[in-house]
């Protein structure tokens, strides 16, 4: 399965974690200083969901992030869904 929102089109980004080390400058040390920089995944909150459509009179299966699932409950299935292109 592909780790991508139906609706959004949300996926996998690459991203960066900054390590440091030192004692800060408010607690007395010399600063933090950067160490190190590794390349790290950041995936979407991706759920798979089935959602009842009553103007289709069906239940649709989709694979949508947690901000798609709330913008189905802010707009409603049928207006979201038509405007995506997935019915």
């Amino acid at each position: 399965m592909a780790r991508v929102c139906s609706i959004r089109g949300s996926r996998v980004r690459s991203g960066g974690k900054i390590n440091r080390s030192g004692l800060a400058k408010k607690k007395g040390g010399i600063g933090r200083h950067v160490t190190k920089v590794v390349k790290r995944k950041v995936a979407p909150n991706l759920q798979s969901k089935r959602i009842w459509v009553p103007e289709l009179n069906r239940w649709v299966r989709l694979t949508l992030s947690a901000k798609a699932i709330k913008t189905i409950n802010k707009n409603g299935a049928h207006a979201t869904l038509k405007e995506a292109g997935l019915i």
